[in-house]
């Protein structure tokens, strides 16, 4: 066995990581000394891991400050997967601009901070819309409004303001009834698999305050063009700073299809994505063979 390597867990986690026992036997069945580990686990020397993968720290935007210390600690004794500079730049969702600006289509989002006036900002286009923050996962604190709902739309603004949150306005994108969500998984700079995810944001529903909701998900064979966006994701990102010039070890691309055709992105997972291994035979070991290698 090579030297150990830790993927990275929470305890509320760990029994609900669907992805953590089917990468734990790949590692092993390939040789590797892997084993999880909470994040937070005080007793860990992580310098005594040859590198960590973060896997599922799925709390830590509720920890953000703790987790990014945690984040620097670690890539000052080990190699932290994905890089901890990674991880700050896509921990706030206001790294959508930042792909917007490098040409690619990304669903149009607004930005409310503290000392903004805490409204549905000006542009936003009639329909319905989505409100969340912008440090978030799971669909946490996420809800869908109707155009006739703005105050109410508003009111989840001034909350999540309030409470010194950054929120951002979304159109919601009604192919999204009819087909959900398409995430490209890929490891080491190449397409692993796809998935489809079921709608998650159901009218009149209240924003879930669970560790993340609960989600329908199926294998799909991606269209040219989901692969052409995605294909353009990884370019973009190795030209951006955060990166220095490399692909990330693990990407997903969470992609919806527009009202007025093409796909645009809803999201970037380069932190602790569910990576949907029992949808894809060797999925487990094709991460494995990319990641942990």
């Amino acid at each position: 066995m090579s030297a150990p390597i830790a993927l990275a867990t929470a305890a509320v986690a760990r029994d609900v990581d669907e992805d953590l026992p089917p990468l734990l036997r790949a590692a092993h069945d390939a040789g590797i000394e892997a084993v999880a580990v909470d994040w937070d686990d005080a007793s860990t020397d992580w310098s005594t891991f040859e590198r960590v993968v973060i896997r599922s720290t799925w709390d830590y935007t509720q920890r953000l400050e703790e987790f990014m210390a945690w984040t620097d600690h670690v890539a000052s004794v080990s190699r932290l997967v994905n890089p901890a500079s990674v991880v700050a730049w896509n921990c706030d969702k206001r790294y959508l601009a930042a792909l917007g600006a490098a040409g690619l289509p990304v669903v149009p989002s607004w930005f409310v901070g503290p000392g903004d006036s805490a409204s549905i900002p000006a542009g936003v286009p009639e329909g319905e819309i989505v409100v969340k923050p912008t440090v978030s996962a799971g669909s946490r604190d996420t809800a869908r409004y109707r155009w006739a709902q703005r105050e109410q739309a508003e009111a989840h603004v001034r909350r999540l303001v309030g409470g010194g949150r950054t929120a951002m306005v979304q159109p919601y994108e009604p192919t999204v009834d009819r087909d959900g969500e398409t995430a490209l998984l890929y490891f080491g700079g190449a397409l692993s698999h796809a998935i489809r995810k079921g709608p998650l944001l159901r009218p009149d529903a209240a924003p879930t305050r669970a560790l993340f909701a609960e989600e329908h998900i199926t294998a799909v064979e991606p269209v040219p063009e989901q692969l052409a966006v995605g294909e353009q994701v990884l370019d973009a990102l190795v030209a951006l700073d955060p990166f220095a010039g490399s692909t990330p070890d693990y990407v997903r691309v969470d992609l919806v299809e527009r009202a007025d055709g093409g796909f645009a992105i809803l999201e970037l997972e380069l932190i602790e994505p569910s990576i949907f291994t029992a949808t894809a035979h060797g999925a487990a070991e094709r991460f494995v063979d990319a990641v942990l290698r």
